[in-house]
């Protein structure tokens, strides 16, 4: 009788075990399905795009670089806010929660026409 409760609780840790591995699994893969990447470049004094376009839900990067000199990339009304340097990708990974329109805009001084290096993340449903 001990045996077979012995057998029992190894089986019912074994099978636990698998449940949650095949649960680490599926969400590992639904994580990357529907992921978007979008490529956005920084340069003295525009961002390009100037207007990124996403749907409500879906989880989105921001793939941020810098031709030039250090940018910074913040959309207060999203709560993103990065440091952008040459030759190197700054991921922003997010998913948006509400539509409408975010103006984005660079925080860090770049020199002069810093203040209209600014761009658009329009959110639909």
């Amino acid at each position: 009788m001990r045996k077979i409760v012995v057998n029992l609780s190894w089986m019912i840790v074994g099978m636990s075990l698998t449940a949650l591995i095949m649960t680490a699994i599926e969400y590992s893969v639904h994580a990357d399905e529907g992921e978007q990447t979008i490529k956005v470049t920084a340069q003295k004094f525009e961002y390009t795009p100037k207007e990124v376009t996403l749907k409500k839900g879906v989880p989105v990067v921001l793939e941020l670089t810098s031709l030039d000199v250090h940018h910074g990339f913040n959309c207060p009304e999203l709560g993103l806010r990065a440091d952008i340097f040459p030759g190197k990708i700054t991921k922003v990974r997010f998913v948006p929660d509400k539509a409408g329109s975010f103006p984005f805009h660079c925080d860090y001084y770049c020199g002069e026409g810093h203040e209209d290096m600014t761009g658009m993340i329009i959110v639909k449903e």
